[in-house]
């Protein structure tokens, strides 16, 4: 029952997964097909660069945090977690494309961050028990994430992890305005 309700998540690392294997085969050069900020080949790299990883590390180390952060956004319900998902991959991409440093840019900390900054948005705008329980978790767990955003080591793309975490925060901001909007059925 409990890998039926996280199918979605553990179909996404999955996915990572098998990319990473045949990235591995192929000497990592599929991290070409990465975000190249200001760059019309780099476009394919905004969908793309959350599968491509620049080894088993990077791979790991992005692999338990999306597994537990996907899994409280799936508290939400599946249609929840993948529009949350698409929308934190697209809108981070898009910045990471535009304002980044001119080098290729991949991973799935992007949105492991965005769903950080979405629990964390959630909580904060709709105060239910919840979303409020879910965020005190995520920020036991998680909140020496932060530091990620800081420009402290030169292989990392903060810019990833800065625009993952206002993606985030954004998606949940229009989310809650359009909501809003709505008028009452």
């Amino acid at each position: 029952m409990i890998v039926k309700r996280l199918r979605p998540v553990i179909s996404l690392v999955a996915l990572i997964w098998a990319v990473e294997v045949v990235n591995f085969f192929l000497g990592h050069s599929l991290v070409s097909w990465g975000i190249l900020p200001r760059s019309v080949g780099g476009l394919a790299g905004i969908p793309l660069a959350p599968m491509l990883h620049g080894g088993i590390w990077h791979t790991i180390s992005n692999t338990v945090p999306l597994l537990i952060l996907g899994s409280l956004t799936l508290a939400r319900g599946q249609a929840k977690f993948l529009e949350t998902t698409v929308n934190i991959v697209l809108l981070s991409g898009v910045l990471v494309w535009l304002f980044a440093r001119g080098s290729y840019h991949v991973g799935a900390s992007g949105l492991v961050f965005g769903l950080f900054g979405a629990i964390l948005a959630r909580a904060v705008m709709e105060r239910s028990l919840s979303s409020m329980i879910i965020g005190i978790i995520t920020v036991m767990l998680y909140g020496g994430l932060i530091w990620g955003i800081l420009p402290l080591r030169n292989h990392v793309s903060f810019e990833s992890h800065l625009f993952g975490l206002i993606a985030g925060i954004f998606v949940v901001w229009l989310e809650a305005k359009l909501n809003r909007s709505k008028p009452a059925s």
